[in-house]
């Protein structure tokens, strides 16, 4: 694995905290030449201010990393944002945050990216995507379809350049202890993961190239027996292990709060 990475230029988005400041740091370990970027103010060697919803703050980002560091090795999409509570009721400017953020700003990352890739022949791409994108949960429909929309577009730009040089995959976590699940419940028999565990997946993507992997592997076969059951009796499955529950009725929303302002998803 540290053979993969070892002085490779990679760049992270969202790396200022929880599981890309994660990534960052399993990277950097390994050997890797690490830049990270985010709208919030970051600490480390080569940081940069970047808005993943701004073309132009995302080519001067990479710019500025290929200026510091050297031709872009491996691009890690990370920057995502979530809104817990009712699709019906949720506010036009989260909505369009969600999408703005992680849709638009892993499209944008992955184009960007992809074009200074694709002429050497070399390259990757992981765009962090969720379980949510084939599990959807109830009180977190926006995200769960922008999920969806991130494995959809990843799948498809990976065939369109099947054989070109430049690999392109797609992590999926089930929650994870950063800020974003704040004051969340718990659905009996799933444990969360933590930022590290999402990090090591990536590392080992780099190391061997996949499409898509499950972090923990073992939710991995979970969801793919849920995913093959009728819908009634997956939907019903969930809701006797409680899934509906842990963003809804069992939500502590004063614990949420913080988050909810930094994002712009309150």
């Amino acid at each position: 694995m540290k053979a993969a990475v070892a002085d490779k230029v990679i760049a992270i988005t969202g790396g200022a905290r929880g599981i890309g400041l994660a990534i960052a740091t399993v990277l950097r370990d390994l050997g890797g030449k690490v830049a990270v970027g985010d709208i919030d103010p970051v600490d480390g060697d080569v940081c940069r201010r970047l808005d993943v919803t701004d073309r132009q703050s995302f080519i001067d980002f990479l710019d500025g990393v290929e200026n510091d560091l050297g031709p872009l090795d491996i691009l890690v999409n990370n920057a995502g944002v979530i809104a817990v509570g009712g699709a019906v009721d949720e506010a036009d400017a989260v909505t369009r945050q969600l999408l703005d953020v992680n849709v638009f700003g892993v499209i944008l990352g992955t184009k960007l990216a992809a074009q200074r890739m694709l002429p050497r022949r070399r390259g990757h791409i992981v765009n962090v995507a969720s379980l949510g994108g084939v599990l959807p949960t109830e009180g977190i429909a926006t995200y769960c379809a922008t999920k969806h929309a991130v494995l959809g577009y990843t799948d498809t730009v990976r065939m369109e350049n099947r054989g070109s040089g430049v690999h392109f995959s797609a992590i999926m976590p089930t929650l994870t202890n950063t800020e974003m699940v704040a004051g969340i419940g718990h659905a009996r028999g799933f444990k969360n993961v933590e930022p590290a565990d999402v990090a090591r997946a990536v590392a080992d993507v780099i190391a061997k190239p996949k499409s898509r992997v499950v972090v923990p592997r073992s939710i991995g076969v979970v969801a793919s027996a849920q995913r093959l059951m009728p819908q009634g009796v997956s939907e019903a499955l969930g809701r006797l292990l409680g899934t509906g529950r842990v963003f809804t009725s069992d939500v502590e929303a004063a614990k949420r709060a913080s988050y909810a302002r930094r994002t712009g998803t309150s």
